[in-house]
């Protein structure tokens, strides 16, 4: 469960930086919320790989 808790608290280490770029159009807001974006890819690639992974081991 804590890849689980990650996930959480980066989508929500974002929410003040998405306010700041859609609501006062903060242009260096908007760099950081690319920046967590591309850290919650990256996060997500890395839990579908070790699901995949824990479910190939379980069915051998």
């Amino acid at each position: 469960m804590n890849r689980f808790e990650q996930l959480k608290n980066l989508v929500m280490s974002l929410e003040g930086d998405f306010a700041k770029f859609y609501e006062k159009e903060n242009a260096a807001a908007g760099t950081r919320v690319r920046k967590g974006m591309q850290d919650l890819k990256n996060l997500a690639q890395e839990i579908r790989v070790e699901v995949q992974d824990k479910k190939n081991t379980e069915e051998q």
